[in-house]
C-alpha cells in the first residue's frame, strides 16, 4: 500500500495541538504502520525591531494546515484513518475535491516543505527577514558617520537587511542606503 501526503486543515493556531492529539490517537487505535508522519511546515523568520535588536523564531508557512502521511489505496484514504483524522479535536477537514481528500503529489510536498531548489536539487533552506520600518516614516541614525541624521525611509529590503532614507545632508535631500541595525523610528 502506498503512503501519500495529505493536507488536513485545522483551526488557525492549533497546528502543534493538533499534531500531538493526532500522533496520541495514532497510537491508540494502532495505526501507527498507516498513518507514518505528521509535518507542519515552518521557516525561520528573523525581526529586526527598532534600533536594530534581531529576534530570529520559527513561523508557519501555511497557519491552519498540517500535512499528514498516511496509507492510501488508489489515492483514497481508507475510511477508518480518515476517521481517525478526521475526528481529532481541533481538525476542520481534508483539503480536497467534493469533500474527498486528495493526495499531495511529491513536487508540491517538496514545494511545501522547501526541501529541494528544483534548479539543482540541492536542499535550500528558507529565511525570511522582517521589521517594522516602511516607507514614509521619519527615522534616526543610530550608528556609522551619519549617527544623530533623521531622515524619511523611502525604500526597505528586509532580505537584504537594507534601508534607503532620504537625509538632508548641506541643504539637500541625500538618498543613503544603510543596514537595518543602523536606523531607529522616530516616534
Amino acid at each position: 500500500m502506498a503512503k501519500r501526503w495529505f493536507v488536513v486543515h485545522t483551526y488557525s493556531g492549533y497546528e502543534n495541538k493538533v499534531k500531538t492529539d493526532l500522533e496520541h490517537r495514532i497510537e491508540t487505535y494502532g495505526v501507527e504502520d498507516k498513518i507514518v508522519d505528521i509535518k507542519i511546515p515552518t521557516e525561520e523568520v528573523t525581526e529586526i525591531k527598532d534600533g536594530g535588536k534581531r529576534e530570529t523564531k520559527e513561523a508557519k508557512v501555511f497557519p491552519g494546515y498540517v500535512l499528514v502521511r498516511m496509507e492510501c489505496i488508489g489515492g483514497n484514504v481508507d475510511d477508518n484513518l480518515w476517521q481517525v483524522v478526521r475526528n481529532t479535536p481541533g481538525v476542520t477537514g481534508f483539503v480536497g475535491i467534493d469533500g474527498k481528500p486528495t493526495p499531495l503529489r511529491r513536487e508540491e510536498f517538496n514545494k511545501i516543505m522547501r526541501r529541494t531548489n528544483p534548479r539543482s536539487g540541492v536542499a535550500a533552506p528558507k529565511h525570511t527577514t522582517t521589521t517594522s520600518l516602511e516607507a514614509g516614516m521619519a527615522v534616526r541614525v543610530v550608528s556609522g558617520p551619519l549617527a544623530d541624521f533623521d531622515g524619511q525611509v523611502s525604500e526597505v529590503n528586509a532580505e537584504a537587511g537594507k534601508v534607503r532614507v532620504m537625509l538632508t545632508i548641506f541643504g539637500r535631500d541625500t538618498p543613503v542606503e544603510l543596514t537595518l541595525d543602523q536606523v531607529t523610528a522616530i516616534v
